[in-house]
C-alpha cells in the first residue's frame, strides 16, 4: 500500500472511531468522496480535540496557530509526512476543498478558548457558522451540487444553515457537560428570560429552577428545528449518494433534537444519544430516500 493509501486509510480509521454520528452518513458516499471527507474530518477532529482538551489555554492557542500554518503549507508536506495532512493535501485540489472554511473552524475553536459566553442568539449563530457551517461548506465542495431555482437560497447558504442546526443540537445535548467545564453557550438574554442566572442549574437544578431550565431547552430546540427545516432544502440540490449522506447525518441529529425537545430534563442528568441499531436504521432509510 502506498503512503497516500495509508494516509487515507488512517483518516478513515479516525473517522470511523471518532465520528460516532457522522460516519453512518459518510460511509454511504462513493469511495473517492468518502476518502476526501474522511481526510477533512480527521483534520477537523484534530482541531476540536485541541479546544476540548485539558491543556492550558496558551498551549491550545499555540497548537491552533500551528494548525493554521499547516493549512497554509499544504502542497509541501512531502513523503513521510503527517498522514492527515498528506491525505488532505491530495483531496483538496481534487474536490476544491475550501481551506478558508477549515480556517474558520480554527477561528471558532479559538473563540472557545478565549470566550465561552454569548449575550445574543445572533452572536451564538456567528460561532455556529464558524465551527459547523464551515464544515458544511467543506462537505458541499466534496459532494458537488446543482444550481438552485432562481431566487432560492444557494447550496452554500443551505449547507451553512444545516451546520448551524447540527451545532445547536450539539449545544443542547452537551449543555450539562459544558456547564461543568465552565462553558455556557446558550445566550445570556435567553438565560435571563427563563430565570436561569448562571451555569449551575444545568449541573444540579434546584426544584424551583427545573421548570425554567426545561422551558429554556425547549425554546432553543424549537429554534434549532427551524434551522433544520431550512438546511434540509439542500438535499434536492445533491446527487443521490450525497443526499443520502446528508439525510443520514442530519437525520441522526434531528432525532436527537426531537428526543431532547420531548424530554428536556434528560440533558440535565445524561448525554442523550441514539443506539447503534437506531443510527443504522436512520442511515438505511436515508439511502432509500426517506427522511427520518
Amino acid at each position: 500500500m502506498s503512503e497516500l493509501s495509508d494516509s487515507y486509510a488512517r483518516c478513515e480509521a479516525i473517522t470511523r472511531a471518532e465520528a460516532a454520528n457522522f460516519y453512518y452518513g459518510i460511509r454511504l458516499l462513493s469511495p473517492p468522496r468518502r476518502r476526501a471527507l474522511c481526510a477533512a474530518y480527521a483534520f477537523a477532529r484534530r482541531i476540536d480535540d485541541i479546544g476540548d482538551g485539558g491543556l492550558p489555554d496558551e498551549e491550545k492557542l499555540r497548537l491552533l496557530e500551528q494548525a493554521e500554518a499547516q493549512l497554509q503549507g499544504l502542497g509541501s508536506t512531502g513523503p513521510g509526512g503527517d498522514p492527515v495532512l498528506v491525505a488532505l493535501e491530495d483531496a483538496t485540489p481534487r474536490f476544491g476543498i475550501p481551506l478558508g472554511a477549515l480556517g474558520e473552524l480554527i477561528e471558532g475553536v479559538r473563540m472557545d478558548v478565549l470566550e465561552t459566553r454569548y449575550e445574543t442568539f445572533e452572536e451564538l449563530v456567528g460561532y455556529c457558522r464558524r465551527v459547523a457551517g464551515a464544515i458544511g461548506r467543506v462537505c458541499l465542495s466534496i459532494f458537488g451540487s446543482r444550481a438552485p431555482a432562481e431566487g432560492a437560497p444557494t447550496a452554500d447558504e443551505l449547507a451553512d444553515d444545516l451546520g448551524v442546526a447540527l451545532q445547536l443540537t450539539n449545544i443542547l445535548r452537551d449543555v450539562r457537560e459544558d456547564a461543568q467545564n465552565g462553558r455556557v453557550y446558550l445566550p445570556g438574554q435567553d438565560l435571563r428570560r427563563f430565570g436561569v442566572a448562571d451555569a449551575s442549574p444545568f449541573g444540579a437544578p434546584a426544584p424551583g429552577e427545573l421548570g425554567g431550565v426545561c422551558s429554556l431547552v425547549r425554546f432553543e430546540a424549537d429554534r434549532a428545528q427551524r434551522w433544520f427545516e431550512r438546511g434540509m432544502q439542500l438535499v434536492p440540490l445533491l446527487d443521490r449518494r450525497s443526499g443520502a449522506c446528508v439525510r443520514a447525518m442530519a437525520g441522526i441529529y434531528h432525532r436527537l433534537l426531537v428526543r431532547i425537545e420531548s424530554e428536556p430534563e434528560r440533558v440535565l442528568r445524561e448525554r442523550v444519544a441514539l443506539s447503534g441499531p437506531e443510527k443504522a436504521w436512520v442511515a438505511a432509510r436515508a439511502l432509500a430516500g426517506v427522511a427520518s
